[in-house]
């Protein structure tokens, strides 16, 4: 069995009304340099979504939000910061913006296998 290593995660948040400083979780990012695992998953509820603003753009939403996996992802695609190293794009995605798609503080844990904790934090601050 593989001995328990860290991991940095924070929790994406969509603020439709970025004044009002309301927020939904609507996925998460994860980065674990010993397992060499930069990642982010989204689960977006649009009910919940238009409870805190009717007239949002959730095609919108859903393309900044499908931006944290295509940047955690890397690769010719993820434009020029998706070129950074792991770490590099995951400090760029959690540094803190007042912009519609904002991140929590980041969180440290241990866990044994960094993919499957990334479907447990999703359930857990998302679902």
């Amino acid at each position: 069995m593989r001995a328990p290593c860290s991991y940095d995660y924070a929790v994406i948040r969509v603020v439709p009304r970025v004044e009002r400083q309301e927020f939904l979780n609507a996925g998460v990012v994860v980065w674990c340099q010993e397992q060499d695992l930069l990642q982010a998953r989204v689960d977006l509820d649009e009910s919940r979504l238009r409870a805190l603003h009717a007239d949002v753009d959730v095609d919108t939403v859903r393309r900044h939000l499908d931006s944290f996996v295509i940047i955690c992802e890397g690769g010719p695609d993820s434009g020029p910061i998706g070129q950074l190293s792991k770490r590099e794009r995951f400090d760029w995605l959690v540094a803190p913006r007042s912009t519609i798609i904002q991140c929590s503080a980041v969180h440290s844990g241990r866990c044994i296998d960094a993919a499957d904790t990334i479907g447990t934090l999703l359930r857990k601050m998302v679902g």
